[in-house]
């Protein structure tokens, strides 16, 4: 029997499509898309949020909403305590370790494309359909994680840490798709909800202030004022508690004189002291990584790929190689400025993510 375009032995009829339904346009086009082309399609909508993590209402109402108009059928989970010990209470602790968290990293792998996709297959599911804008081929080696075509909106950056067997579920039909087209599809379907705008932050942080979640979540952490000193050891200032900077950071420090343009370099927990410094201290050589998930077969290979360190950041070239203990150590072969401990390294090979880790302490 030949494959469907998901790359299933089924016909299309027959396969089972649970769609990742958050209330948004892009999981509601990706529903719209695959009842089109005549798949079994049911939508499964998780409920994450919850005071103080997200005053406002969530988006539930408007997946059903959507499904109702579509005619399918749909499922809500209530995963909010998973969320917070997997998402938020991983984001507020490594704030407080001096870190730069990666809550949507966390999130795809343990809640969107962990206890979802488990729910999914609980189900009946043959594959789990999510909005990612990333594009996921198979293969006669399996499937592959690759870059989605409109690179402004490409998402395979986050998507680097979730577990094999869910990549080979996994399957993104916003792929080649810009967020116009999108949005024409949804509307195309008649559904009002084409208009909603995009989510901008970190869904459970209120309008940017996650310090004042982590403040809220842990009250009795003492974010308390210290030294901002040079790498030489000289004092020039005081911070307003280590949460409130992150690595490059070289706005807010409130540092005055003619000492010229300084930048975050490190925040000394230990110590409670904010390392600052030149952009030329900024640059760095040398990363290491741990927590290294493979994709792309059954053991990591040493040699040169390309990485990227954050998220909104061009990838830069390196050459790595792999420990036995889940590290590897990552030689940039062009200077990087502001490596935060804490953030994903994704890594490529051309368009296809081949894995990453999490960018130690140093």
């Amino acid at each position: 029997m030949p494959e469907n375009s998901l790359g299933i032995n089924k016909p299309t009829s027959q396969t089972k499509v649970c769609v990742a339904m958050s209330g948004g346009v892009d999981s509601s086009a990706a529903a719209v898309m695959l009842k089109q082309q005549g798949y079994e399609v049911f939508g499964l909508t998780m409920d994450l949020l919850r005071p103080p993590y997200a005053p406002e209402i969530s988006s539930i109402k408007d997946a059903q909403k959507v499904a109702e108009h579509l005619g399918i059928e749909h499922h809500f989970i209530d995963y909010k305590k998973d969320f917070a010990d997997k998402v938020v209470h991983y984001f507020t602790n490594a704030y407080k370790e001096g870190l730069t968290p990666s809550p949507c990293i966390m999130c795809n792998r343990h809640i969107k494309l962990g206890l979802l996709a488990d729910k999914a297959r609980e189900l009946g599911a043959d594959i789990l359909v999510t909005g990612h804008y990333a594009d996921i081929r198979v293969t006669p080696c399996g499937v592959e994680l690759h870059k989605g075509a409109d690179l402004k909106k490409d998402q395979s950056y986050f998507l680097f840490d979730i577990e094999r067997r869910n990549l080979e579920m996994l399957r993104c039909p916003l792929a080649d798709y810009t967020k116009e087209q999108t949005r024409a599809l949804v509307q195309s379907a008649g559904l009002e909800i084409y208009k909603k705008t995009d989510s901008q932050d970190i869904c459970f942080v209120s309008n940017g202030k996650y310090v004042d979640l982590i403040k809220n979540l842990n009250p009795d952490f003492k974010n308390e004022s210290g030294d901002i000193v040079t790498t030489n050891g000289k004092i020039i200032g005081q911070h307003k508690g280590l949460i409130n900077y992150t690595v490059g950071q070289r706005r807010g420090l409130g540092i005055g004189g003619d000492i010229g343009i300084l930048y975050v370099l490190k925040l000394d927990v230990e110590n409670n002291r904010l390392i600052v410094g030149h952009e030329d201290e900024l640059r760095q050589k040398k990363v290491l990584i741990q927590n290294v998930n493979w994709l792309a077969g059954d053991k990591a290979q040493d040699g040169e790929y390309m990485v990227k360190l954050r998220s909104r950041q061009k990838e830069v070239p390196a050459r790595i190689k792999f420990l036995d203990n889940g590290m590897a150590e990552v030689n940039l072969l062009n200077d990087f400025y502001g490596v935060a401990p804490g953030q994903g390294c994704c890594i490529y090979n051309d368009t296809r993510v081949m894995g990453g880790g999490f960018i130690c302490k140093y």
